[in-house]
């Protein structure tokens, strides 16, 4: 009789974890948590340097669009002429609706945008921009994006490794 009772008390005790197989399996557990995220980190950070350049591209074709379209303004100097709501009716030298309303607002995939540099001529009393400079620059340095990226009327897309728009490595 006490063998029945022995044999059953064994098996309950035996059931579940113990507290040393569970701190086992939790530290396992962390350390590759440990070395995921900042793999996970700096895919994100490249995904969105991607993500940066082909808005610079986008923007770099946005602006040769409006220089045909416009040509008596020459290239657009801001973001908001370059974007536009189609809901607000036609596009104008204003509006041209060439980029999305979330890029046309300066930001996206964690980089912000803007045109600067833009060099003007006056043509019969008449302002038209003949050279323009796009630059992208990671909205925190290190968690959104390492480098800074500027692209000019040429389409060549330069990077800045300190994350800036002191662009001069040239990038293929």
């Amino acid at each position: 009789m006490n063998t029945g009772f022995q044999v059953s008390s064994k098996l309950l005790r035996q059931a579940g974890f113990t507290l040393m197989e569970l701190l086992i399996v939790m530290s396992v557990i962390l350390i590759l948590m440990a070395v995921a995220i900042p793999n996970y980190m700096n895919m994100r950070s490249q995904a969105n340097e991607t993500a940066a350049m082909e808005e610079l591209r986008t923007l770099n074709s946005a602006e040769i669009q409006y220089e045909t379209d416009y040509p008596a303004n020459g290239f657009a100097c801001n973001l908001a002429q370059l974007g536009g709501d189609p809901k607000s009716g036609a596009p104008s030298a204003q509006a041209a609706q060439l980029i999305p309303q979330d890029l046309a607002g300066g930001y996206k995939s964690g980089y912000l945008f803007a045109i600067t540099n833009c060099t003007k001529v006056n043509v019969n009393n008449h302002d038209v921009y003949t050279s323009f400079e796009v630059t992208a620059v990671p909205q925190s340095v290190g968690k959104t994006g390492h480098r800074g990226f500027c692209m000019d009327q040429t389409g060549e897309v330069k990077a800045d490794p300190a994350g800036g728009t002191n662009c001069t490595q040239p990038i293929s």
